[in-house]
């Protein structure tokens, strides 16, 4: 009886989110990806039915971890009484850096999935989900103070805007991946610029950020 009560008490602490800590560890322990579900479960001493139970494959896992990622994300911000009434360039920033701080607490497990594993371009289809989450928190932001922004969205749509946003991301993502500096200050002052010229840009002076932008990115490429 106290082997079954422990075995049902082990049971019911697997969920999704035990399950991508021990798929990560796995990535960070042994620098290459499970053989296969099987092989996985067994090393863990879980089920494959609880492992089905949640995900259809390692796939689904390394889309879900970057879920994961912007949900946390989403739930620090919110925490924030007064993230509603910052403005546009203020919510960007905030959304980028506390991104960004997530993805430097697992800055091993994200440059493995996205670089060191040599799959090259394979590797963007992880981000799938993630950019449809990213991109709709976007136009989240835009919907909000929607009369204070009647002028701006009539001359840059929604999709136009978090695409935008999304290339954005990407852009700072490969900065950071390769950024050296000391806690990532540099990647601090690249979100910061970035976000200045994609809120610009919906005004009608982008040049000057363009501008500045463009010199930090010169002085980088000359380092």
């Amino acid at each position: 009886m106290a082997t079954t009560k422990k075995a049902k008490s082990e049971k019911n602490l697997v969920d999704d989110n035990y399950i991508i800590s021990l798929y990560m560890n796995a990535i960070l322990e042994n620098q290459e990806a499970p053989k296969n579900v099987y092989i996985f479960c067994k090393n863990n001493g879980i089920e494959e039915s609880d492992f089905y139970s949640f995900f259809g494959s390692f796939d689904s896992i390394k889309q879900q971890i970057w879920v994961k990622f912007f949900e946390n994300a989403v739930a620090t911000i919110e925490k924030e009484a007064a993230f509603e009434t910052y403005s546009d360039k203020n919510k960007l920033l905030t959304l980028h850096f506390t991104l960004f701080e997530l993805l430097t607490l697992n800055r091993s497990y994200v440059l493995y999935s996205l670089r060191d594993n040599k799959e090259g371009l394979k590797n963007l289809k992880d981000l799938k989900l993630f950019r449809n989450d990213f991109k709709d928190f976007i136009k989240t932001i835009m919907h909000s103070n929607q009369e204070e922004k009647s002028d701006k969205l009539a001359r840059v749509t929604e999709p136009v805007f978090s695409e935008g946003a999304w290339i954005q991301f990407l852009f700072i993502l490969k900065f950071w991946m390769d950024d050296t500096s000391k806690s990532f200050e540099k990647t601090d002052v690249l979100i910061e610029k970035s976000v200045n010229t994609v809120v610009d840009l919906l005004d009608t002076k982008p040049l000057e950020s363009l501008f500045d932008l463009g010199k930090f990115l010169w002085k980088e490429k000359k380092q």
